[in-house]
């Protein structure tokens, strides 16, 4: 390799450690986020979607290190896959945040915001040179511009009622599995969702974003639905009857 040729990759490996990106090879080349930090948080940290926030508390400043990763990172650098996955964990890591900074003295995050400012409208996540709320993350960035409704099973918003906190950060290679699982697992899980005779016991979620799942929550379920549900469901499609659950808004931790 000449002087000339090694310069210039040098310049390249620089760029991405200074904006927090690197190459993954199981992306096959494309640029990645290094979210290394955040799985070691995640692994130690989130046991079967009950999340300490003790420990989160006690290396906070690990924390913070990611959260800089994310802030130095360009989002339309990335593939579109990589973006979604950026945004999930940004919005993830970034509740997690605003929970340590009332912990312990706090047993819901609803308890962090008012009527007229709730906690998904603060200006907290440092993106792409903006401060954004969680709700435009959510709402204006991975709801809009994606439009899978499997980000429902993804996003954590820090209570007992929402889709456990995934214990691995998101990644572009293998986004697909990920958030299948999530559904999956979401699904047919009795504590959230649960089919009685022909009625078909859902989470408020579906209620409140109904039209990300076209309005036909038994068609959707048949996507991921498992063993006896799926089959009482196929059977009985017609006469199925939808009622919502009440959500818990209690803190996801010990």
């Amino acid at each position: 390799m000449n002087e000339s040729r090694k310069h210039r990759v040098w310049v390249v490996l620089l760029i991405f450690s200074a904006t927090g990106l690197s190459v993954s090879p199981e992306a096959r080349g494309e640029m990645s986020v290094d979210h290394g930090l955040y799985a070691r948080l995640l692994k130690q940290y989130v046991v079967q979607g009950v999340v300490d926030y003790r420990g989160f508390k006690n290396e906070e400043t690990v924390l913070d290190q990611y959260l800089q990763v994310l802030e130095n990172t360009d989002p339309e650098r990335l593939s579109r896959n990589e973006q979604f996955a950026f945004y999930v964990n940004a919005y993830n890591a970034w509740t997690i945040k605003l929970i340590l900074g009332a912990y312990p003295g706090l047993k819901s995050i609803k308890e962090l915001g008012s009527f007229l400012n709730t906690p998904w409208k603060k200006k907290i996540a440092r993106i792409g040179g903006e401060v954004l709320t969680l709700d435009a993350i959510e709402h204006d960035i991975l709801r809009k511009q994606f439009k899978d409704p499997r980000v429902h099973f993804a996003v954590n918003c820090a209570s007992k009622s929402c889709p456990p906190l995934r214990p691995e950060p998101y990644q572009g290679h293998i986004l697909n599995r990920q958030l299948d699982e999530m559904a999956a697992a979401f699904i047919n899980d009795p504590s959230y969702n649960i089919l009685e005779g022909n009625t078909l016991r859902v989470s408020s979620i579906f209620k409140w974003f109904g039209e990300d799942f076209n309005n036909d929550i038994p068609g959707y379920f048949l996507k991921y639905a498992r063993e006896d549900m799926k089959r009482r469901l196929e059977a009985n499609r017609d006469k199925i009857k939808i009622e919502y659950r009440d959500y818990d808004w209690s803190l996801n931790g010990r």
